[in-house]
């Protein structure tokens, strides 16, 4: 075999070694998810029974969730008393979902305000810090909870820039650091599983702000298992 017929296989076996480990990463990237965190019995209604989630949003989640990407936004989940970062839940078919998101991030702004508004929840309203709000001013929006599937869109207010104790990275405190705490109930219907994602652009220094933590599982985007 000539030299350039030896350079020609070292370079095809080369990119197929190559071809060969980036399709394992994204193959191990795609296929591990987080654990799938089971909604907290609440109390039953006449209408249905209940179910409590518990979230936070971070600006930052922290290397205690995520030591290879600490500085990436993220929603954690309470279970038991500890913040988990999952963004997998489990709640009952034909129930009531309620939902308690204390938001620890500041304003990004929605790119359509249309999102700013509240849609497909109990009575189509939020409590925000105690107030029942049908929508927000779209230069607020810190987040977005929206399960497009079931109609849900919740937008969420940021954390005001002169607020003190802000949180660093997660997860972040209730009891002593800056928030905005946002109560909103949901009802499921039949089982099934429903992709909900945050439709802020709020991951910095990626294309367009939609890149890294806003595409993978276990930051801003997950599932929510109907059963």
């Amino acid at each position: 075999m000539s030299v350039t017929g030896r350079k020609l296989t070292g370079v095809i076996a080369a990119v197929v070694v190559l071809g060969v480990l980036i399709g394992l990463y994204v193959s191990s990237w795609a296929t591990v998810l987080p654990a799938t965190i089971p909604g907290t019995a609440g109390t039953a209604t006449a209408a249905a029974p209940t179910t409590n989630l518990t979230l936070q949003t971070d600006a930052a989640v922290g290397p205690q969730e995520s030591p290879a990407r600490p500085d990436w936004v993220s929603y954690l989940v309470k279970q038991k008393g500890r913040w988990l970062r999952s963004t997998i839940y489990r709640v009952p078919a034909n129930s009531l979902v309620h939902v308690t998101l204390y938001q620890f991030d500041g304003d990004s702004g929605l790119r359509n305000a249309f999102l700013s508004q509240v849609q497909g929840t109990v009575g189509a309203t939020m409590n925000v810090d105690g107030k029942a709000i049908n929508h927000i001013d779209p230069e607020e929006a810190s987040h977005t909870f929206v399960v497009p599937q079931l109609g849900v869109f919740v937008p969420l207010p940021g954390v005001p820039e002169e607020a003190k104790n802000q949180c660093e990275f997660g997860p972040c405190d209730p009891a002593t650091m800056a928030h905005r705490t946002i109560e909103f109930t949901f009802r499921t219907g039949k089982k099934g599983r429903y992709r909900w994602q945050c439709f802020v652009p709020c991951a910095a220094g990626t294309y367009f702000g939609f890149g890294g933590p806003m595409q993978t599982m276990g930051y801003m985007d997950g599932f929510i298992d109907v059963v």
